[in-house]
C-alpha cells in the first residue's frame, strides 16, 4: 500500500473543485480545506474525511481513497445545500485530475448523506467519493 499520493489527490481535489464554475457560482470561494476561524459565509463546501484502503497490484503501489466532501448552509431547507451538493458531484464525477504525484486510475461518487446540523438550524450534506490511485 502507499499513502503517498493522498496529499496530491486532496490538492487536486480541492483545485478541481475551486475552478469549477457552477460551484462557484453557488458558494463563491467557500471552498475550504479547513473551516477559517471566524465568521463562515452561509454555504460553503469543506474537504472532510478521508479512509484508505491497500489496492496494489501487480502494476505497483496503490491505494483506494474513500473521500468526504461536505456543503453544510445556513439556509432553510435542503434546497440549497443540494444544488450545491449537484455542482460538487458533477465537478468531481469521472474527472481527469493531475496529481503532483502518482496518478489517478478512477473518482466515482459512491453516497450521500444530508442532514440538520446545529440543532436544526443548519443543513449537512456529505458526498463521499472512491478513488483509486496508483503510486507511480
Amino acid at each position: 500500500m502507499s499513502y503517498a499520493v493522498s496529499g496530491a489527490l486532496q490538492a487536486a481535489v480541492f483545485a478541481a473543485l475551486s475552478q469549477d464554475a457552477a460551484l462557484s457560482a453557488l458558494v463563491g470561494t467557500g471552498i475550504y480545506d479547513a473551516v477559517p476561524a471566524g465568521s463562515v459565509p452561509d454555504i460553503y463546501v469543506r474537504l472532510g474525511s478521508e479512509t484508505v484502503r491497500e489496492a496494489s497490484d501487480g502494476s505497483g503501489a496503490g491505494a483506494v481513497h474513500f473521500l468526504t466532501v461536505s456543503v453544510i448552509t445556513t439556509s432553510p431547507g435542503f434546497a440549497t445545500a443540494k444544488a450545491a451538493a449537484t455542482a460538487v458531484s458533477d465537478a468531481l464525477q469521472d474527472v481527469e485530475l493531475e496529481l503532483s504525484r502518482g496518478r489517478l486510475i478512477s473518482l466515482r461518487f459512491e453516497r450521500a448523506t444530508a442532514r440538520r446540523i446545529d440543532a436544526a438550524s443548519a443543513r449537512q450534506i456529505d458526498l463521499r467519493f472512491r478513488a483509486r490511485v496508483q503510486d507511480d
